[in-house]
């Protein structure tokens, strides 16, 4: 049986996320310092996105609790969640964040990951039935806009990609700019995206799955396969996808169905590989969701995608250092 999102895990995820996104400390910030003045605290660095940690996670958290309430507009905690929303989505916070982000030390805080969670948080606004969604996606507008721009600079400039599977991986980050450009209207960025993907990924063949790594939360062989599933034409993938996985079919490379082990939830770089888990099956599915009936390679991805599923969804909570990110990686899974 394939295991799916119902309202009883969607609950237990809200109340996570609201247990999190204003819970300042412990804080892990990523923060440069100009001078002086620049010695704040997380919340008048970050007038939104002060707590769950760090501040792409914060990002993400409020993704996941609206995309929740967008599943279940009944949910018992979706009261408190909009009460969250309203208070901190004003144009006043919005504002801040936006200056942070434009001072000269800062034009490269959150790439590629924290920029991609953005775009996926005001997607999720754009399509959310709730009458209030419009007004939050308004509010948070010049921030939006700020990150599209950043993207549309950056990408002609970067020459190379990174393919690592932690915060830093390109593939990630152009998968969910990618969704959020096509279901918006950004013409200029899909094009954009789509001839960067191209031109990094286009020659990749035989790919030997070379992971997991220790600190890994995205499998970088299976992150690219999405992100090219998403930007090439179905024909066009397929051959590619058949160029870049070959022996997919034999189950191989084999670290690609073998789910990972986590052996100390409390640190935070090993905890990660609870999400490398959940984010494999998030792509397994994906991905075995573009290949017919017929071939073989679908349910064996499917089976995968079920095992590592299932291996790490009774771990998203337990410990803050997982507690606070490890829902997203769940919901995509659940819902790919």
């Amino acid at each position: 049986m394939t295991t799916r999102l119902t309202p009883a895990i969607a609950s237990k995820f809200a109340t996570l996320a609201l247990a999190h996104l204003t819970r300042e400390y412990p804080n892990k910030l990523t923060h440069s310092l100009a001078g002086p003045q620049d010695v704040r605290s997380p919340r008048e660095l970050h007038p939104i996105f002060y707590g769950s940690y760090d501040w792409h996670s914060c990002v993400h958290g409020y993704w996941l609790a609206l995309r929740l309430v967008d599943c279940y507009p009944e949910l018992p905690q979706a009261p408190a969640i909009r009460t969250v929303v309203d208070a901190h989505f004003t144009q006043a916070n919005v504002a801040g964040e936006l200056a942070y982000l434009s001072l000269p030390h800062n034009r490269e805080f959150e790439r590629p990951y924290g920029w991609a969670w953005l775009l996926a948080l005001a997607g999720e606004l754009d399509a959310m039935r709730s009458p209030d969604a419009a007004r939050w996606a308004a509010t948070l507008a010049p921030l939006t806009a700020a990150i599209v721009d950043r993207f549309m600079e950056f990408l002609p400039k970067a020459s190379y990609p990174v393919r690592v599977g932690t915060h830093f991986n390109t593939a990630f980050a152009l998968a969910l700019a990618h969704e959020f450009a096509h279901e918006t209207g950004r013409t200029a960025l899909v094009t954009l995206i789509e001839e960067t993907a191209w031109r990094w990924y286009k020659s990749d063949a035989d790919c030997q799955g070379w992971e997991p790594g220790g600190d890994d939360f995205l499998s970088p062989a299976l992150m690219e396969a999405e992100l090219m599933r998403r930007v090439l034409p179905h024909d066009a993938f397929s051959l590619w996808f058949g160029r870049f996985l070959p022996r997919l079919a034999q189950r191989e490379p084999a670290a690609l169905f073998a789910p990972v082990t986590v052996t100390d939830r409390t640190d935070g770089k090993i905890a990660h590989l609870d999400g490398l888990n959940l984010s494999r099956a998030w792509c397994q599915r994906a991905l075995a969701g573009a290949l017919s009936d017929g071939d073989p390679r679908k349910t064996l991805l499917e089976e995968a995608a079920e095992t590592h599923l299932k291996t790490a969804l009774g771990h998203v909570a337990g410990d803050y250092m997982g507690e606070h990110w490890l829902a997203t990686y769940a919901l995509l899974a659940l819902e790919a």
